[in-house]
């Protein structure tokens, strides 16, 4: 019997050295260790053994079954390793000192429309900042007014990882560090806190027309003394006219967010169905657009700020719904789709 055991090593063997493909291999595994296989048969003469030749046999017929699989497991990645090199050398060679070819390819909506409002901004002296998209907690909600256990944590569920930190919910993650990053230059030399800062935002939430577990924004924060509403909505009409090259009818209604009081939500009239009420703007006829309102003196306080000498506006601008409206994309899945017969088809037109 010991002699059976020892000519199956071997033939295992030999029959793994020629073996070149993950099929064949199969068929080895199948061959030796299913319900028919070699292995198996071993178990049959084992009647004709005395009980303690039995149970030493079948402890050798154990290890010639791992070893077995182990020696096919050894070999199935072999075999793949092979097959990922061959696929890399099979790869066509590109010479990556060619000239890029531009009339190929186009940017993404977000991306045309991120760029028109930093154009924008840039013009009304605000300077264009770029923050991390993993924070920490005390980033995207502590520093701006939302503690632990706060309800307003409630209207943003996102994703957190093993570490504590999680994927920002809202571009609001980056006030406190451009108001500290700002603050001495605004106490010292009286020079205005005018910053925007694009990014993409996470959130775990259902999906429909208007609603997206990722999307873009772009938040914006003015602080000086004697900042009020009015410069508020005066850069927002500004924005939009810029944008949309058009009058557009907005609307502006109180709305709670901890980080600003008061707080408001500016809406712009649908422009899918001019108001009428369809998918993409929930039936209502108006799209949620730019939370916004006067700096809360705490998230002032917290980004170094005196609230009592200083005060400031903040918006919160959803670019992936100003790119629907402004291109007439009636499902916000399609932005993220990666589908280039819906994207490709915009163009800047700067």
């Amino acid at each position: 019997m010991d002699d059976k055991i020892l000519n199956l090593k071997q033939k295992l063997k030999n029959e793994l050295d020629g073996i070149q493909s993950l099929v064949d291999l199969d068929k080895v595994r199948v061959a030796y260790l299913g319900k028919k296989g070699s292995v198996t048969d071993l178990l049959k003469g084992m009647k004709e053994l005395t009980n303690e030749e039995r149970k030493e046999f079948g402890k050798k017929v154990n290890e010639l079954k791992q070893n077995v699989a182990k020696s096919i497991e050894d070999k199935t990645a072999e075999l793949k390793e092979l097959e990922i090199k061959a696929e890399i050398e099979a790869m066509p060679q590109f010479d990556i000192t060619t000239p890029a070819d531009l009339t190929r390819g186009s940017y993404h909506p977000i991306t045309l429309v991120q760029r028109q409002c930093e154009t924008i901004f840039k013009s009304m002296g605000f300077t264009v900042e770029d923050y991390a998209e993993v924070v920490t907690d005390y980033e995207c909600f502590e520093s701006v007014n939302i503690p632990k256990h706060h309800p307003a944590r409630d209207m943003q569920d996102t994703y957190y990882l093993e570490n504590g930190q999680l994927l920002k919910s809202q571009t609001s993650a980056a006030q406190n560090a451009i108001l500290r990053k700002y603050g001495k230059n605004l106490k010292e030399n009286g020079v205005p806190i005018k910053a925007i800062f694009p990014g993409r935002c996470f959130r775990n939430e259902a999906t429909d027309a208007t609603h997206e577990n990722t999307f873009f924004q772009m938040e914006g924060v003015m602080v000086d003394k004697d900042i009020s509403i009015s410069n508020l909505i005066y850069f927002m009409k500004t924005m939009l006219s810029e944008v949309f090259r058009k009058d557009i009818k907005v609307r502006l209604r109180p709305g709670f967010f901890p980080f600003v009081e008061p707080g408001f939500e500016l809406d712009i009239n649908c422009l899918i169905c001019g108001g009428e009420g369809c998918p993409s703007c929930g039936h209502g006829g108006w799209l949620e657009l730019c939370p916004c309102g006067m700096i809360h003196p705490e998230v002032l306080r917290e980004g170094g700020i005196d609230p009592e000498e200083y005060t400031g506006f903040a918006f919160g601008l959803g670019l992936t719904r100003l790119a629907m409206m402004k291109y007439g994309i009636k499902d916000i899945r399609d932005l993220n789709s990666g589908s280039l017969k819906a994207l490709s088809q915009f163009t800047d037109d700067e």
